[in-house]
């Protein structure tokens, strides 16, 4: 009994080990979903434009007037006072005269600034515009977050597939190294040529160790997009792709730019920019206007040297005052001519980044475009040569098996087919990455 117990126990302690259970497998989807939640660059941006929400409530909440209470007391000591006459204490006359006395006061003031030349609502609108800079930085680095991980997948993609690539030559390779050993053995061949065979099978086994390390890099750099720090083994799904995903018709690089320049966060952001220099030479013009500013108060006090109690001193002192002000700029140091011309430049500065985003939006995406329609074109082209090389080894093989060949003609036609299925493997996945980018500039979603 004591034994099935423990053998129990043993059991479920085998069940509950984390390295038992199957790795989790990412989807494209996934990655992209987790990444926008948890990437620590991209919540930075958010926490930004959570700021610059603060801002806008701050410049709305400055359009009201302000209110403010005050309260002062102060204790006062006169060695020497003058016997027989009066003093003053807080502006009233008082007959006692004390060595210590008390007086305290007790008052509200508000103020309102009424007109600036509309500075305050400008400013309000100033704030909304950078509350939505805040907002296209943070879809910015979304995008960017997106593409980065959909050019990772894909070549994780690439990598595996090349990897199944090389294994299947590394088999090759082992069968043509135990036919070479079998014709050693019966003398039909030297062991030079054996030395040869062994070679390959070796150099096909070093380059699957370096293949599996590649690929282990790319996970690792995809791991670090996810902010994924635990040490469980990572894995993506691997979607089935096919030869006309590759084929498909290359979206035209106008159609494309077209649509991107509408849709765009970051070109989006320098058009922004452009109308915030404008609202800032208006704020800055506004300075040469004169200021109204309404302001008001309810102010009462007490004293010690009074014979009254504190609540009769209260009422009886208590006053009410209001007024305004107008403020007229004469001169002020060249500062509003200097706020106006930075204004100027900083829109000037502005257009030229539109400029230069726009540039390198084009750029960008004719990079995709030439990458897409050449890629496609070798895509084509490797296939015909995988085809080519494959049934050019086959016969090759044959050959060797009747001793037709020697071992150097046998390695250039495996070498040639390796390579053509290493070419038509890379355009494949080249080619539906940049289409895929490309429509992901046009229509804004990575499929």
């Amino acid at each position: 009994m004591r034994k099935l117990f423990i053998s129990c126990i043993v059991g479920l302690a085998l069940l509950t080990i984390p390295g038992n259970a199957e790795a989790r497998k990412w989807t494209l989807a996934e990655c992209i979903d987790y990444a926008l939640t948890n990437n620590i660059t991209l919540r930075k941006t958010k926490l930004n434009k959570l700021s610059a929400q603060e801002d806008v409530l701050q410049s709305k909440a400055a359009l009201l007037p302000s209110l403010s209470a005050s309260t002062s007391h102060n204790a006062t000591y006169r060695p020497w006072p003058e016997t027989g006459s009066a003093t003053v204490a807080n502006g009233y006359v008082q007959a006692s005269v004390d060595k210590v006395y008390y007086n305290g006061s007790y008052g509200i003031n508000s103020n309102w600034t009424v007109w600036n030349g509309n500075r305050n609502r400008n400013t309000v609108k100033l704030n909304q515009m950078a509350e939505r800079q805040a907002e296209l930085d943070s879809a910015t680095t979304a995008n960017n977050i997106q593409e980065q991980i959909a050019q990772l997948y894909v070549q994780i993609l690439y990598s595996a597939e090349a990897i199944k690539v090389t294994k299947g030559s590394l088999e090759t390779s082992k069968a043509n190294e135990e036919r070479g050993i079998e014709f050693v053995n019966v003398g039909k061949m030297s062991k030079a040529d054996l030395a040869q065979l062994t070679s390959q099978r070796a150099q096909d086994e070093y380059n699957i160790v370096e293949a599996e390390s590649n690929l282990r890099n790319y996970k690792r750099q995809l791991k670090q997009l996810l902010q994924i720090v635990d040490d469980e083994e990572f894995d993506i799904v691997i979607p089935t792709t096919t030869d006309e995903m590759a084929l498909q018709e290359v979206p035209t690089l106008q159609s494309v730019y077209s649509s991107a320049l509408a849709t765009r966060p970051e070109i989006k952001n320098a058009l922004l920019g452009i109308e915030t220099s404008k609202l800032n030479m208006q704020i800055a013009k506004a300075q040469k206007l004169p200021t109204v500013g309404f302001n008001a108060s309810a102010i009462t006090n007490t004293t010690s040297m009074n014979n009254n109690s504190w609540g009769p001193q209260l009422k009886n002192n208590f006053n009410l005052g209001a007024g305004f002000n107008v403020s007229i700029p004469l001169f002020d140091n060249r500062q509003t001519k200097t706020a106006v011309n930075k204004a100027i430049i900083q829109k000037q500065n502005y257009e030229l980044e539109l400029q230069d985003k726009q540039t390198t939006l084009y750029s960008t995406l004719e990079n995709y475009w030439l990458q897409a329609i050449t890629n496609q074109n070798k895509f084509k082209a490797a296939k015909v040569a995988t085809e080519s090389a494959q049934t050019s080894f086959e016969l090759l093989n044959a050959k060797f098996e009747q001793k037709l060949i020697n071992i150097v003609e046998l390695m250039k036609g495996r070498d040639a087919l390796l390579q053509a299925q290493q070419n038509e493997l890379q355009s494949k996945y080249l080619t539906i990455l940049n289409i895929h980018m490309l429509d992901f500039y046009k229509n804004g979603k990575l499929k």
